[in-house]
């Protein structure tokens, strides 16, 4: 696995994805408001990922005498739809301040296991698909390690001969950057196509399931993942193809009953306009959001770190994971 989250007495390093896979850089943070930007500006992202670093950012604003509340208030604001991101900063605030740094790495290492289980129950309810399609990163990049939906991928490829279809993921090229990277990294066979291509590759009978993750999961399932997530589930639909969430339930929202109220980030328009400073469309308006819901009924299983789950889910939380 990727090393992408340091943290030590110094404070926090995060391997910038923003200049990933041709540049290898890190940035540092030593206080809320840097963790906040790093958050923000997606030098880390991945919903998963976000909540492990703001645990973290919270114990920089301990080290550095930050306002506690105010310091988590500004983690709250940088990313408004990842569910981990109130889920680890609440954590540490129900924490006692003296076990934060013991409490956040508890976090981080929770997270890697809880990825490794989630790849084997997903793994299983694949039952030997070998072509998967994969949308967005949700691999080591976007978590403590492992990855939930590209854990399932990882934990699928110890058993046998897998191949993923890696899409891009337009506007931010998550897939191409970062999905491709990893995988080329660890060895396993992919093949990167366009977004606009999922639907030839269906057609064609190419596709045995598609796998994704989720940024937050309404109390009746509904799913907000990365823009372009609906229109692969439909089209899935459409063919017969299962469709499986990567679900660790810290992101599971309770408290939100439906996809409808889940609020949906906007993102700057100069990430369809073009890519680090190349400017390629019209100057015209820009609609940018970062996500979509994806209905339940559209959705074949929940792989959770308890099993695969159906809705409605079983009314119970395990260590700190929401209710």
């Amino acid at each position: 696995m990727l090393e992408h989250i340091r943290f030590d007495a110094q404070g926090l390093s995060l391997l910038d994805q923003r200049v990933l896979p041709t540049v290898v850089e890190w940035v540092d943070c030593t206080n809320a408001t840097d963790t906040a930007n790093a958050i923000r500006d997606m030098v880390v992202r991945g919903a998963p990922a976000i909540g492990i670093t703001a645990a973290y950012g919270m114990v920089l604003a301990l080290r550095s005498g930050e306002d506690l509340q105010r310091a988590a208030q500004i983690l709250l604001e940088s990313r408004p739809t990842a569910v981990n991101l109130r889920w680890g900063v609440e954590r540490m605030l129900a924490t006692p301040t003296e076990q934060w740094e013991t409490e956040a790495r508890a976090i981080h290492d929770d997270d890697i296991a809880i990825n490794k289980r989630m790849g084997e129950f997903g793994a299983d309810a694949l039952n030997g698909a070998t072509n998967l399609y994969h949308h967005c990163n949700t691999g080591t990049l976007a978590t403590g390690g492992w990855g939930t939906a590209l854990g399932i991928a990882r934990s699928a490829a110890l058993r046998g001969p897998t191949h993923v279809w890696v899409g891009e993921t337009r506007p931010y090229l998550q897939g191409a950057r970062l999905t491709a990277y990893e995988l080329l990294e660890d060895g396993i066979d992919c093949t990167l196509v366009a977004d606009s291509v999922a639907g030839s590759l269906m057609a064609r009978g190419v596709v045995d399931a598609v796998i994704v993750g989720c940024d937050r999961v309404a109390a009746n399932g509904d799913v907000a993942n990365k823009i372009g997530t609906l229109q692969l589930a439909i089209l899935a639909k459409h063919y017969g193809i299962p469709v499986y969430v990567g679900m660790p339930t810290s992101t599971l929202d309770r408290e939100c009953p439906t996809g409808a109220e889940i609020p949906i980030e906007e993102r700057d328009a100069s990430e369809v306009l073009g890519h680090k400073g190349v400017v390629w469309a019209a100057n015209v308006p820009v609609h940018n959001p970062a996500f979509d819901v994806t209905p339940a009924d559209l959705i074949t299983g929940w792989v959770t770190e308890h099993g695969v789950w159906q809705v409605p889910f079983p009314e119970m939380a395990t260590g700190n994971a929401p209710r």
